[in-house]
């Protein structure tokens, strides 16, 4: 047993040194390996690098203010959001437009109504599309922006979508935004609608004045008068000569039939005109006389 133990030292001892040589090799190749890999990554990192540099120097000034926007839409922080989309509604580019509509559905309603007001240098088809959507919003300054911004597109596309809103809407703010685009994009399609809700009787006893219904009125005569189509002639002289409209709405009324010019107008314009109750009214039916003859010859 002794002899075979010191047999193996013997062994052991003679290649000891073969063995250290061995595993020093090892450990060697394992570290020039280790190395080679680490300079692999740092080279393609570096290439990397100077490849998105290229790119960016390639990028005209407009482009890089627009990406360094673009990037601020992703702060957490919804005031810096709503500045980044105010700035690329600043660059009136259609590029710019597009980058802001990825915030439309932003979780900050604040953002989404400026988001609404910053694609509007988008192809007109393409903005009015994305802002139809937010009529439906669940903030009623979202859609009552929304259908506001829809003016500036004049796309007949939202015409079917903003009577919805006109009719259906429970906030007037937002009624009365959709009737004043209703009127700027000038569709005929409206006029029965529009005339709808300015003969349609309030059903309230309060002798009250509700600021947001009269505004709501004042509007829509005001469309009816700039779509002038005549088919708007018999809504708009019952609002006129209905004593119980505030003066404003007759007013509205009134300046509405002048721009139409129907003569079959003329009496119940006549009759505001000699009315001793509103000089304004008077006014505004004088001039609404005079088109008419105007128009006759």
């Amino acid at each position: 047993m002794l002899a075979r133990e010191g047999s193996m030292n013997s062994f052991l001892g003679r290649n000891s040194g073969r063995i250290r040589l061995q595993f020093g090799k090892r450990a060697v190749m394992i570290l020039l390996i280790a190395l080679l890999v680490v300079g692999w990554l740092v080279i393609s990192e570096v290439a990397e690098g100077r490849k998105s540099i290229g790119q960016n120097d390639r990028l005209t000034p407009i482009q890089r203010e627009i990406e360094r926007q673009r990037q601020r839409l992703t702060s957490i922080e919804a005031e810096e959001r709503r500045d980044a989309l105010m700035r690329l509604g600043n660059l009136k580019r259609p590029e710019a437009s597009r980058a802001a509509a990825t915030s439309l559905s932003d979780a900050n309603p604040v953002v989404r109504m400026t988001a609404a007001h910053s694609i509007v240098s988008l192809p007109s088809h393409e903005a009015a599309s994305l802002l139809i959507s937010l009529l439906k919003d669940k903030s009623e300054f979202v859609r009552r922006e929304a259908a506001s911004v829809l003016a500036e597109t004049h796309d007949r596309s939202a015409v079917g979508p903003l009577i919805e809103v006109l009719l259906h809407d429970k906030w007037q703010s937002v009624r009365a935004a959709a009737a004043v685009t209703l009127g700027q994009i000038g569709d005929e399609t409206a006029v029965q609608p529009l005339a709808q809700v300015l003969t349609k009787p309030s059903g309230k006893k309060s002798k009250k004045v509700n600021t947001e219904d009269e505004f709501l009125m004042r509007s829509v005569a005001r469309s009816l008068g700039q779509i002038r189509s005549h088919a708007a002639v018999p809504a708009l002289v019952a609002a006129l000569e209905n004593e119980q409209n505030v003066s404003d709405v007759r007013r509205e009324a009134a300046t509405a039939l002048g721009l139409i010019g129907d003569s079959s107008a003329v009496s119940a314009l006549q009759a505001a005109y000699y009315s001793a109750g509103d000089p304004y009214l008077s006014e505004a039916a004088h001039v609404a006389l005079r088109q008419i003859a105007r128009a006759k010859k």
